[in-house]
C-alpha cells in the first residue's frame, strides 16, 4: 500500500511537470509570432500578370500582391461569312463587318479568357438555277432566280489568349476557343425572274418561297456553333487580329431532299482599343 503511494505521488508530479513544460513552448511560441508578425505582414501573393517567379525565391523580398484584373475592348472590323453545303441550294459569300465590346480576365503565365457581346451584318448574293416550263412546254436551264439575303447576328466568344512580348510595348498573341452565334435575322429578298407559270407552279406545287422572308423562321436554325483560332499583335492599347471560326452544326431545319446539310464559316480582321478602366 505504501508503494502504491509513492507511485501515484511520483505520477503526479510528471504530470504536473510535463504541463509546465507545454505551457511554456506554448507561450514561446506565441511570443515569437507577435515578434514575427511585421514581417509576415509584408509578405502576400504574387501578382500573376506578371509571371513573375520571384515569390518563390528565398532570396528575393516579397512584397508583391495577388489579384486578378480585367481589360475592357472595343473592336470592329471585316467579316467574310460562308455558306456552303451539301445538297442545298444555298452556296454563297457573304460580307460585312462586325462591333461590339470584349472583356478578357487576366490569368497567370500571360494567358487570359476573353468574351463579350458582337453584332454582325452581312450582305451576299446567289443566283439559282431553276429547270423553266416555258411556251413550247420545253425545259431551259437560266439565273432565273437571284437570292440577296441580309443576315444578322450576335456573337458571343469564349477564346483562350497567349501572349508573348517582342519587344516594350508590343506583343504576340494568339487564342483559340468556341463563339456562339445567335440569329437575329436572315432576310432572303428574292429577285423572281421565273416567267408566271413557273413562278405559280414553284410556289404552289413544291411549296417554295419566291418573294421575300425570313430564313430563320423556316428552313434554318438561328443557331451556329463555332470553333476557331487566330491570332495578332498588340501595342499599348491598341489590336490588330485575324482569326478564321468552323460552323459545327447543321443549320438546315427542314430538310426537302435527303441527307440535306449547310454550314457557316467565317473570317474576320478586326482592330481593337482597350479602354482605360481599371
Amino acid at each position: 500500500m505504501h508503494f502504491f503511494c509513492i507511485y501515484k505521488k511520483k505520477s503526479v508530479i510528471l504530470h504536473t511537470i510535463y504541463c509546465i513544460i507545454c505551457m511554456k513552448k506554448i507561450l514561446f511560441l506565441a511570443f515569437a509570432s507577435v515578434l514575427l508578425s511585421p514581417v509576415w505582414a509584408q509578405i502576400t501573393m504574387p501578382d500573376l500578370q506578371t509571371n513573375d517567379q520571384s515569390f518563390f525565391d528565398p532570396n528575393t523580398d516579397k512584397e508583391v500582391s495577388y489579384h486578378f484584373s480585367m481589360e475592357y475592348r472595343l473592336e470592329g472590323g471585316y467579316v467574310q461569312h460562308w455558306q456552303h453545303s451539301k445538297n442545298n441550294i444555298s452556296r454563297m459569300y457573304l460580307h460585312g463587318g462586325r462591333v461590339g465590346v470584349t472583356f478578357d480576365f487576366m490569368l497567370p503565365h500571360r494567358l487570359s479568357v476573353q468574351t463579350g457581346v458582337l453584332y454582325t451584318l452581312a450582305y451576299g448574293t446567289s443566283p439559282q438555277k431553276f429547270g423553266v416550263v416555258n411556251e413550247e412546254e420545253s425545259y431551259a436551264m437560266s439565273d432565273s432566280v437571284i437570292h440577296r439575303v441580309t443576315e444578322h447576328w450576335l456573337a458571343i466568344p469564349m477564346r483562350v489568349y497567349y501572349n508573348i512580348k517582342l519587344w516594350k510595348q508590343l506583343n504576340l498573341f494568339f487564342y483559340g476557343g468556341p463563339q456562339l452565334m445567335i440569329g437575329l435575322a436572315e432576310i432572303d429578298n428574292i429577285d423572281n425572274q421565273l416567267p408566271p407559270k413557273a413562278t405559280q407552279f414553284y410556289r404552289d406545287e413544291l411549296g417554295l418561297h419566291l418573294d421575300k422572308y425570313d430564313r430563320f423562321k423556316t428552313e434554318l436554325y438561328p443557331v451556329n456553333i463555332q470553333l476557331g483560332v487566330g491570332g495578332g499583335l498588340e501595342w499599348d492599347c491598341f489590336r490588330l487580329q485575324a482569326g478564321y471560326d468552323f460552323g459545327l452544326n447543321n443549320q438546315v431545319r427542314n430538310c426537302q431532299i435527303d441527307d440535306q446539310h449547310m454550314w457557316e464559316w467565317s473570317w474576320y480582321v478586326s482592330f481593337a482599343y482597350k479602354l482605360p478602366i481599371q
